[in-house]
């Protein structure tokens, strides 16, 4: 496999202003930018401020950003404003709280019409990629899938629901949610950009957070209603061509089956092969920041080996596809700390989901495949650290654990509450929207089954 080695870090220098990505590579998908720690926040007024919708899902690559404002959700049910402020950040600094090793605990699949499947029928293989590829090649034919409802939690519950129906017992956790919420949670405090909205509520202990896609579908609406920028070169890439190449690097990348069990003409013909983005393979793990436990749904891209069997104590060998635009031969400061920056998503991604590798492809500004380089996802924060330090790993975690125990003190009975950062605030607000109702957040088959499960101990406790 060609690869193509990091450059190696300059001498210090002040950091550049910071400036968004190019928009494929805030996008790549379930696919933002982060920001020196050294860049401090402003206070948040006293006030309350109406809300806004959240980035597209973490996985998904946000377009440039709107200047309007779509209409909120909800209408708060409390004049009551929950804040954590994410400043001073030197409370979050030491060693990290303690992390609990990802364990895969149900999985599902959509295939080509994007139809849920109880089974791991999607599930990709890598094989190293052809360098010199044009990721342009098949836009015209992309047959891209973007959710037109809110898909809530149905589908992870839904896997959940069936695991627990195995087992015959629940899944007790603290807090159930996408890894794509976890992830704007874990890296606000170092992306000077976040920005993010999600509904939670609590059933039976456990809190529940899903994304604003009211919100979220607004954004996109005006996104799409906004003209082209008035300086834009011709000849430079739209969004979604720049948000194509992601999708086309993963099947210049990916097999349907493993690498030896794949005939010779379907890895030469990758290059040719459709682009689609309706076939995803998603895994629930579990996992604990500190004394929270938490179930996270998410896609994985495909793996690099076989999968272990449930039992096994091994880690399952899943790989995180990402593209970046290639470093110039002479990098300067800036490029490293772009592309360092760049590193922290990679990393929060992969980390939650207990991903162990992150292939990076990279291309040029034309959108030709230029090299291919392998990560691995526990050495990210160190290969920073010792570079641009820009960001700090033990710091996300801790401020995401800190984040949960203040949900904790908050998100209690019945009722929905908004999750809200706005970009620069430098705080995130808690509010409730609803009360006496969970909304659509908690699916009425999982909420029905959870009552027959209760219904089931309750007898067995008074046979006992």
């Amino acid at each position: 496999m060609d690869q193509t080695s990091l450059p190696p870090s300059l001498p210090p220098k002040p950091p550049a202003p910071a400036s968004r990505d190019d928009v494929e590579e805030e996008a790549a998908p379930p696919r933002k930018r982060p920001r020196t720690h050294a860049t401090t926040r402003p206070a948040p007024p006293p006030s309350s401020m109406p809300s806004e919708p959240a980035l597209p899902h973490a996985d998904a690559a946000p377009p440039p950003q709107s200047e309007e404002t779509p209409t909120p959700s909800y209408t708060p049910a409390s004049e009551q404003v929950h804040r954590f402020p994410i400043q001073p950040l030197n409370r979050f600094q030491g060693p990290c709280a303690s992390i609990k090793r990802p364990r895969e605990v149900a999985h599902f699949s959509y295939d080509e019409k994007h139809e849920y499947r109880d089974d791991d029928s999607s599930i990709s293989y890598y094989h190293p990629p052809d360098i010199g590829a044009d990721l342009k090649e098949g836009f015209q034919d992309f047959n891209h899938y973007e959710d037109t409802t809110d898909p809530h939690l149905d589908s992870l519950l839904r896997a959940l629901m069936r695991k627990e129906k195995k087992d015959g017992k629940k899944e007790v956790v603290d807090f159930v949610t996408w890894r794509g919420m976890m992830t704007k949670i874990m890296t606000a405090p170092s992306d000077m950009f976040a920005e993010f909205s999600m509904f939670a509520t609590s059933r039976d202990g456990t809190i529940y957070i899903e994304e604003d896609f009211p919100g979220r579908a607004a954004q996109r609406a005006a996104e799409a209603s906004r003209p082209p920028p008035r300086f834009q070169s011709p000849n430079q890439p739209d969004h979604k061509m720049m948000t194509y190449w992601g999708y086309k690097f993963e099947v210049l990348s990916l097999l349907p089956t493993p690498p030896p069990d794949t005939p010779e003409t379907i890895i030469r013909n990758r290059p040719k092969a459709p682009v689609s983005n309706h076939a995803q393979h998603c895994s629930i793990i579990r996992t604990a920041f500190g004394p929270h436990s938490l179930l996270l749904g998410g896609e994985v891209d495909g793996l690099s080996g076989p999968k272990p069997p449930p039992e096994s104590d091994h880690p399952i060998p899943w790989i995180e596809l990402k593209t970046a635009e290639e470093l110039p031969p002479r990098p300067a400061h800036r490029d490293i700390l772009k592309f360092e920056r760049k590193l922290l998503k990679f990393w929060a991604q992969s980390f939650l989901l207990g991903v162990p590798k992150v292939i990076v492809g990279y291309r040029s500004k034309q959108g030709i495949l230029t090299g291919v380089q392998q990560l691995e996802t526990g050495r990210l924060p160190g290969m920073v650290r010792r570079g641009t330090n820009c960001w700090d790993g033990n710091l996300c975690i801790n401020f995401a654990a800190a984040f949960l125990a203040h949900l904790k003190t908050i998100v209690k009975g019945d009722g929905v509450y908004r999750i809200e950062l706005k970009k620069k605030a430098g705080v995130i607000e808690v509010q409730e929207v609803v009360r006496k109702d969970c909304g659509d957040i908690v699916s009425k088959d999982f909420t029905e089954w959870r009552q027959e499960l209760s219904g089931k101990d309750a007898q067995a406790t008074e046979g006992a």
